[in-house]
């Protein structure tokens, strides 16, 4: 990922440096697990672990030559340890190496993506309980619905940060595995206990069935639900998108000091954040059509699926790891305009209130269909005339030989309309306290 999408901590995980630290700990145990079993001396494999260093750089330059980046990578280590080195990779292929140090760099991404979530989720409770009776359009179609809250709106953000916490969590569990067990995953020159010590060690869990690789699914899985969070902080920055727009602004980033719009208007205040957001989320779903590629690979495996893991993993992470950071920074100073929204809410007048005015009528004893063409009328002849559906409704002696003006005013009420967001709230709050 290019450096203006990336973030310290996760590119970390992903570097060069850590993956073949992290090589370099699979060789150490598995030499370790074989000492154990009396295969190589243990004070050896002591030696190794004292004397062995990692050195990109000159990885890089053996690569070169060799065209191979796991024997670039024995061989600097050899370099580094003389004679001894020998006593590494008995018995194992490269994707022995490479599919375990990968299972632990997956799972590391997801922690971190986890802590990025966690801080997400915060952000939103904080900001649903402000706006909890701020009231504001509901839009369906993008066209004026019936009212609702913006606390209600962010509370919905809320709970699906709750379930991205539980789509990551289970990701976690599903790409956790390593494999020790030789070229077409027989174990034909390992014993078995050293896959079991080796993944134990590693935090992993060993692959019940490999090939010479760990099957590709679990890393298609790891990019779908990836996307998945993605498009859900996709979710949240169109909507600030939609409710930044002139016409409507009841919402809109932060604007930092000297931050410019456009370098022709100065008066421009644009939704950057939310439209990068929007553009990274789908790069992630462009990534999930590759991984679902790679899944299905010639017999017990060729490296067609190498070449596009070594970019789409690690942009995957980066990416969200970037977007929830984003996306957190947006909302923890969000500016919300309530009165724009009142301002919007009443634009349609009071035609808003047309379904309780339906549900009433039905109520009556006319069926839904007639009712429904009563109500559609009124609202339409309100909405052409620019008259109040109340003073419509009013006049209208089909209308008022069923309902009582007590019963009409109780349906244009905001509050009635409003009046169980406190146990959408309650209910949410209380499930995941």
């Amino acid at each position: 990922m290019i450096p203006r999408y990336s973030r310290p901590e996760m590119s970390a995980i992903w570097s060069d440096e850590n993956r073949f630290k992290i090589m370099l700990e699979v060789e150490l145990l598995a030499a370790e697990a074989m000492a154990k079993d009396s295969i190589v001396p243990m004070s050896v494999v002591k030696e190794i672990r004292r004397k062995a260093k990692i050195d990109v750089n000159k990885i890089a330059e053996i690569e070169k030559t060799v065209k191979h980046d796991v024997i670039s990578f024995l061989t600097q280590i050899a370099q580094s340890v003389g004679p001894k080195a020998r006593f590494l990779h008995l018995g194992m292929t490269s994707s022995d190496v490479l599919d375990t140090a990968l299972g632990v760099q997956l799972a590391k991404s997801c922690d971190l993506l986890l802590k990025g979530i966690d801080a997400l989720t915060a952000t939103t409770k904080k900001l649903a309980i402000k706006y909890k009776f701020t009231p504001t359009m509901g839009r369906t179609h993008g066209v004026h619905a019936e009212p609702t809250t913006f606390g209600l709106k962010v509370l919905g953000w809320y709970s699906q940060m709750l379930r991205a916490r539980s789509i990551i969590e289970t990701t976690k569990d599903y790409v956790s595995y390593g494999k020790i067990s030789g070229a077409v995953g027989t174990f034909a020159h390992l014993n078995p206990k050293v896959e079991e010590y080796v993944c134990k060690k590693m935090g992993l869990k060993a692959e019940p069935v490999s090939t010479q690789i760990v099957p590709r699914d679990r890393h298609a899985v790891y990019l779908c639900r990836i996307a998945i969070v993605g498009s859900l902080l996709e979710r949240i920055a169109l909507e600030i998108r939609h409710l930044q727009r002139t016409e409507v602004l009841e919402a809109e980033e932060p604007f930092s000091e000297g931050q410019k719009g456009s370098s022709a208007m100065p008066h421009k205040r644009n939704p950057i954040i939310s439209e990068n957001i929007c553009g990274l989320a789908r790069l992630l779903r462009g990534y999930v059509a590759t991984g679902l590629e790679n899944i299905a690979l010639w017999h017990e495996r060729d490296i067609s699926h190498s070449s596009a893991e070594r970019i789409i993993l690690p942009d995957a992470a980066i990416a969200l790891d970037y977007m929830l950071y984003r996306t957190n920074y947006m909302l923890s100073d969000l500016r919300v305009y309530p009165q724009n929204m009142l301002s919007n809410l009443k634009k349609s007048e009071d035609t808003i209130f047309s379904g309780a005015l339906l549900l009433a009528i039905v109520d009556k004893g006319k069926s839904r269909e007639d009712a429904y063409k009563i109500m559609q009328r009124a609202a339409f002849e309100a909405r052409e005339s620019k008259k109040s559906l109340a003073d419509v409704v009013a006049s209208d002696t089909q209308i008022t030989k069923l309902l009582t003006k007590d019963e009409i005013k109780k349906c244009f009420s905001l509050e009635k309309h409003l009046a169980n967001v406190d146990y959408i709230f309650k209910r949410t709050l209380k499930k995941h306290s």
